[in-house]
């Protein structure tokens, strides 16, 4: 399992909400979480096999950025 790291625009639970969906369907993501206390809103992927590009495209989708820390 690999972990990966992104700094991200998600800043509040409602910004939470909207990218759960999403990251919850992503076959890929074993596991994900965004530390809202952290100044870089840290967002945390565990996964075997997904790309850096494939998080960043599927946290677009919600409408937020996500850069690889």
């Amino acid at each position: 399992m690999k972990t990966q790291k992104f700094k991200t625009n998600i800043a509040c639970s409602n910004c939470l909400a909207k990218v759960t969906p999403i990251l919850d369907a992503e076959p890929k993501i074993k596991s994900w979480s965004v530390d809202l206390q952290s100044e870089d809103r840290i967002l945390t992927v565990e996964s075997d096999d997904i790309t850096a590009d494939e998080v960043f495209k599927n946290v677009l989708k919600a409408g937020f950025i996500a850069k690889p820390e």
